[in-house]
């Protein structure tokens, strides 16, 4: 089960969950869908905090009346890190190092209700992608423009967002295990839950309502489409079980300037340690990788 379908539905029996959003779906549609929205925005445990690399300088910043926390490396171009649904910054621990020893300022930081910072306008442990791109905002405001952005699992979406509603500009994306489309997770959320149409119309509603942005177009292909097209490397694992690799494909496929890297065995998360993937991001970012070498 995805991370997007929630893990907070691991934290009650799917047994016990369908029965009950089966009996309230036709006496009360509009009470299962508040329960099933505030499932869906509800941060599923975060893994432990991996440990930053030294020298970073703590920041923060306010949101939408939250503060946000992070760290900051390095002089030079800035390369800001994002982490996806459940994360945290330091997740993206591994790229600091070689970006800073290339002569970029690297930039981390954990969004609403995730890692140190505070809950945003959703609540005490709740949060969506929108938030997520807000943050992303403020931190750029602080920090300035960027060189580039590389971006993990919801983090993509977010990240998309802000460019296309002008409060983010970059030169390069990287795009880690991205997300791409919410609507097939929507899907898979009702069908998990056992809840029907009225209660997914109301649920819908309440969604769209709650971000602020329609959630047909919570889609990383539609963002896209809106935005100046950069140069762009996606990199995902064929056996991602949380983001499907199938999406990536397509997102690829979609951009005009994009380019895909396949992995086997590293699954959703543990991507982001591995030393090739790393490399070929960083490479990438300097304008130093294999393809443009050749160009």
């Amino acid at each position: 089960m995805s991370s997007f379908q929630k893990s907070t539905i691991v934290r009650i029996r799917t047994g016990l969950a369908r029965g009950w959003f089966r009996v309230v779906d036709q006496v009360a549609p509009h009470v299962a869908a508040r329960i099933a929205r505030d499932l869906w925005f509800t941060v599923p445990p975060q893994p432990e905090a991996a440990g930053l690399p030294a020298g970073g300088t703590p920041f923060s910043v306010e949101s939408l009346g939250a503060t946000v926390r992070g760290h900051v490396w390095g002089e030079g171009p800035v390369v800001y890190l994002v982490h996806g649904w459940g994360g945290r910054g330091s997740q993206l621990g591994s790229f600091v190092p070689p970006l800073v020893s290339r002569g970029y300022r690297v930039v981390v930081f954990d969004g609403p209700s995730h890692g140190d910072s505070d809950p945003g306008p959703s609540g005490p442990q709740r949060s969506h992608g929108v938030e997520l791109g807000k943050a992303l905002d403020a931190v750029f405001a602080k920090f300035g423009p960027a060189e580039a952005v590389v971006a993990h699992s919801l983090g993509a979406i977010s990240t998309l967002l802000t460019l296309r509603f002008g409060w983010l500009s970059t030169k390069r994306l990287v795009l880690v295990a991205p997300m791409v489309a919410a609507l097939p997770l929507f899907d898979q959320y009702q069908r998990i839950l056992g809840f029907g149409h009225r209660t997914r119309r109301a649920f819908d509603r309440l969604l769209d309502d709650f971000v602020g942005v329609p959630m047909a177009e919570f889609d990383a292909i539609h963002q896209a489409s809106h935005v100046d097209p950069v140069p762009t490397l996606v990199i995902h694992d064929r056996g991602d079980r949380q983001t499907p690799y199938a999406g990536a494909v397509r997102l690829v496929e979609s951009l005009p300037d994009a380019r895909l890297v396949s992995t086997e065995g590293l699954g959703h998360r543990s991507i982001l340690k591995d030393p090739s993937v790393v490399r070929q991001a960083v490479d990438f970012l300097a304008g130093t990788d294999a393809r443009e070498g050749a160009a």
